[in-house]
């Protein structure tokens, strides 16, 4: 089989290893690389453009963060991708209450870090990527949840994982109860996946809970087991 991808001519499919995507890479006038590079980070907010049923799956027509929560004031980040259905958001520092760079953080994020939010069990996008170097790659998580729950990694519509549990990042002892759903985590190490070099879209599905903001994984090439 010949793989192609076309990332000019909207509603193109694209083929990938006996499996046909009518999706394509994200990209708008701040980002247009192409397809999300492994080894690297590979950013949630960036899942492919094509619409429901086609680039992702959710629950509620409306995006909730976007345009909505984030109001439509202009700027990048509050109308980031407004018009789709999948919500997202944006990391907030230096506000007088603290929303997520607050003391119960595991880990600070960046800041002004898009990410998908809101999600609900049974939800899923996709995300277009293209490997550099075939081999074993271990995977890491920058997320909040607020429950804990299950996701899945698949590729070219085909399983890469199993179902990953995710901790939650509830703390009994936040004051403000909205900002349990801002403590950053980065799980280390989340799965060891075998990925050949070339293009391919992963699928990031939603098992149970949501209530998880999913911000980015980053692939890094797997470490050499130890010696005796």
């Amino acid at each position: 089989m010949r793989f192609f991808i076309n990332l000019l001519a909207p509603g193109v499919a694209i083929a990938l290893a006996g499996c046909v995507h009518a999706g394509q890479p994200f990209h708008d006038a701040v980002y247009h690389g192409g397809p999300q590079k492994i080894p690297g980070r590979v950013q949630c907010a960036y899942y492919d453009l094509g619409g429901e049923g086609v680039a992702y799956h959710t629950e509620d027509a409306k995006n909730k963060g976007s345009g909505s929560f984030n109001k439509p004031d202009g700027t990048y980040l509050n109308e980031f991708r407004m018009a789709e259905a999948v919500s997202i958001s944006y990391t907030k520092f230096d506000h007088r209450t603290k929303i997520d760079d607050n003391p119960f953080d595991l880990v600070t994020p960046p800041k002004n870090q898009l990410y998908v939010g809101w999600t609900k069990a049974g939800e899923w996008f996709n995300l277009t990527v293209e490997v550099e170097a075939a081999g074993e790659y271990a995977i890491d998580l920058l997320y909040t949840s607020h429950q804990g729950g299950m996701i899945s990694l698949e590729r070219n519509g085909r399983p890469l994982t199993g179902p990953i549990a995710i901790q939650s990042t509830f703390s009994a002892a936040e004051p403000i109860k909205w900002r349990n759903w801002h403590h950053w985590n980065l799980m280390k190490s989340i799965a060891m996946v075998d990925l050949p070099r070339g293009v391919c879209v992963l699928k990031v599905r939603v098992l149970s809970e949501g209530n998880m903001n999913l911000a980015y994984f980053d692939f890094r090439p797997a470490e050499p087991a130890s010696g005796p």
